[in-house]
């Protein structure tokens, strides 16, 4: 009862740092709006909601390597909701969210810690070597990012991924991974993480509405997404985010259509975040966990029977 009590309430401050962030920047998101196409906004959030998918099935491809094969509607209970943790100040709610949502469909805090944080990784290593390949002009001024390119490719590796994160949960006293994460499972990931930068680059695009810098809208989403991540201290990189946009897109298309871009774009994720959690929520059926201590003490492990109204297992 404390643990539901305490999640409704974490809920209710991210929403409301989240509806402070849309208030306190009201008059430049409607400017912004107000000189866009309609289509174009609704555009840009259908393909904002088709690359959080992407992105989804790369988080439970990393899930399942790890020892938790979850279906894609749990997963997304897990991750959309938990990541609304991400709009209060502090990098920590939006893993806590996550990692006790988790626990409730049968996979270990350590090992839901394990997913995001290598997730975390992936979107990274491919965020950056997308905007390099294509917004290089961005890296004049910030080429010390590509300093971590090749080494996220060396601890993609799943011995130097296993041992990293292993050090990773001893610091925070947890137990280590019962599992090192198959190979295959990893380029899974990464390829889906591909797909899902490249759809997003479909949101910035129409919202440059030119399809000759497709490419180009595609990195310095890319570039922009990565610099707020690394700027961890401020929520959801809010400001930092919009100003690595403009930094790639304004000598391109000017300063004014690439601010409008930029704050269209936050509205969009903001809107996606939402309407994503919100059909997690309604997807969400009543289901049956057993759960039992593993002899070795290495943690609990759950079985999950998800079934149909015909009995064959969920999806």
């Amino acid at each position: 009862m404390l643990r539901r009590l305490l999640r409704i309430v974490l809920a209710l401050v991210a929403l409301g740092f989240l509806g402070y962030g849309i208030a306190r920047n009201w008059t430049d998101t409607v400017a912004a709006l107000s000189s866009l196409s309609p289509w174009a906004v609704a555009g840009a959030f259908l393909a904002v909601l088709v690359g959080q998918f992407c992105m989804l099935l790369a988080w439970r491809q990393v899930l399942a390597g790890l020892g938790s094969p979850l279906p894609v509607r749990v997963c997304g209970r897990i991750m959309f909701v938990g990541q609304l943790g991400k709009y209060i100040p502090g990098s920590v709610w939006a893993y806590a969210a996550m990692m006790d949502l988790g626990r409730d469909h049968g996979s270990p805090p350590r090992r839901t810690f394990a997913c995001i944080s290598l997730a975390l990784v992936i979107n990274l290593g491919v965020a950056l070597s997308i905007a390099a390949a294509t917004a290089y002009q961005a890296f004049a001024q910030a080429w010390y990012l590509l300093l971590l390119v090749p080494v996220i490719i060396v601890c993609l590796h799943p011995r130097v991924l296993t041992w990293g994160l292993n050090l990773a949960l001893r610091i925070a006293r947890r137990e280590p991974l019962d599992t090192v994460l198959p190979g295959r499972s990893v380029l899974t990931a990464v390829a889906w993480t591909v797909l899902g930068w490249f759809v997003y680059g479909l949101h910035s695009t129409l919202l440059v509405g030119r399809w000759d810098l497709y490419l180009v809208c595609t990195g310095a989403y890319a570039f922009a997404w990565s610099t707020g991540l690394l700027a961890f201290f401020i929520p959801a990189g809010v400001g930092v985010r919009e100003g690595a946009m403009v930094l790639v897109l304004g000598p391109i298309v000017g300063a004014g259509p690439a601010l409008v871009a930029a704050i269209a774009s936050r509205l969009a994720f903001t809107a996606a975040d939402l309407a994503a959690a919100g059909i997690a929520v309604l997807l969400q059926r009543p289901s049956k966990t057993l759960t039992y201590e593993s002899q070795n003490g290495s943690g609990s492990t759950a079985l999950t029977p998800e079934r149909n109204r015909s009995g064959s297992p969920g999806a």
